[in-house]
């Protein structure tokens, strides 16, 4: 089929819960991708950071190949060879002494929201069913009905009442409003280091060391949703790590499983996962062997390859090149490492259908801004052609 056939059986077959570009990639290799026709773009999406090492890695191929020839599956039910030695790795790379592993994000935020709940129970001694978790406003950790109960998006939320009670809501970046929401029955705060769906919004400098001071003093845990920010995005391993912060619970899924398959986790100290016992919590897929062999090359790529050093060094260039394009439609360009967004005055759809045109594939987000983050290995010659496309693009 081509590409029209492709998007129109889809379109016939499918729930209509996503609105994708009209590009159908059918092959992948490093930062580029390939439809059916044979047309070549330089992927500057990264499918929202899960695609950090490009598309295909030779060396997490591999091991995903190799361990195809060897084992899947077990469940939990049973232990299998490779489950503790993701656990020693993730561990090692996260500072903490223990490792829940799920598959998707939103699952990690589940298992995150259930530790802090628990936790605030078990340990803090605040009521069962009195918990309250501070979040912050344009927060995006998932479309679960817990997560959207959550949301200030409506469009997540309309539809899908009764919501889950117990969250409270603050301004992002806003320490002392936080200081305020926290009450008794405060049991944690959940927020992303930098808001990536909200259109990659970077909190004021001295934020997260604020949450970190006002969760210790209040005995509150901070967990940190790294889902889209962690693993070297930012140009540091975790976006907290910018400020020397460090959560009580990592919160991490996308580029954990390398683009290969979806893998998640939750990394936190033994005070807070030993609030589980057998039967509490669980997943039939969580930490199978294929899943723990792809990450375990993940964090080894990860450090021996540098990548959170890459990411700093290839995004301030790209963000110098962004700000050298002249257009006045552009109100803002802000981001950490490869983590970009690029906002206008006006509706950012034009653009990206320019965008594409010119080889490129990128994606608003909240109508106004354009969400740069390529794979980390990409070149600077690479960056160089990209941004050329994007100068071509935005050209006033």
């Amino acid at each position: 089929m081509n590409s029209q056939e492709i998007i129109r059986k889809t379109e016939r077959l499918g729930a209509r819960n996503y609105s994708p570009k009209p590009v159908v990639i059918s092959h992948g290799e490093g930062v580029f991708v390939c439809d059916p026709e044979g047309s070549e773009y330089i992927d500057m999406l990264s499918a929202y950071s899960a695609l950090n090492f490009g598309h295909r890695h030779p060396e997490l191929v591999a091991a995903a190949k190799a361990q195809l020839d060897r084992l899947t599956l077990t469940s939990r039910a049973f232990h299998n060879d490779l489950l503790c030695e993701f656990y020693e790795a993730l561990s090692l790379l996260t500072g903490k002494e223990k490792i829940l592993p799920m598959n998707t994000g939103a699952e990690a935020v589940e298992t995150a929201l259930k530790t802090a709940r628990r936790w605030g129970s078990d340990i803090k001694g605040i009521p069962d069913g009195q918990q309250e978790i501070i979040v912050c406003a344009n927060n995006f950790h998932g479309r679960t009905l817990g997560i959207i109960s959550m949301s200030t998006d409506e469009s997540a939320r309309r539809g899908f009442a009764p919501h889950t009670p117990g969250f409270r809501v603050i301004p992002y970046g806003d320490a002392a409003a936080l200081e305020d929401a926290v009450t008794p029955q405060t049991a944690a705060f959940l927020a992303e280091p930098i808001q990536g769906e909200a259109g990659v919004i970077v909190p004021p400098e001295g934020w997260l060391r604020a949450v970190r001071e006002i969760c210790s003093k209040n005995n509150i845990l901070f967990l940190a949703d790294e889902v889209q920010t962690g693993l070297a995005r930012t140009g540091a391993m975790f976006a907290c790590h910018h400020e020397g912060v460090e959560p009580d619970i990592y919160i991490l899924g996308k580029a954990l499983g390398g683009g290969i398959l979806p893998v998640s986790a939750i990394a936190a100290n033994a005070s807070l996962l030993d609030v589980f016992e057998p039967g509490s919590h669980g997943s039939t897929f969580g930490g199978n062997p294929l899943s723990c062999a792809v990450a375990i090359k993940v964090i080894e790529i990860l450090q021996r390859d540098g990548y959170a050093r890459q990411a700093a060094e290839k995004g301030a260039y790209f963000i110098q090149g962004l700000r050298n394009i002249q257009n006045p439609d552009i109100r803002e360009i802000r981001g950490k490492g490869l983590l970009i967004g690029v906002e206008f005055h006006s509706n950012a759809a034009p653009y990206v259908k320019k965008l594409m045109a010119e080889g490129i594939l990128a994606k608003e987000t909240h109508e106004k801004t354009i969400r740069f983050a390529p794979p980390i290995p990409i070149t600077f010659a690479q960056l160089d052609s990209a941004l050329a496309g994007i100068q071509t693009a935005f050209g006033a």
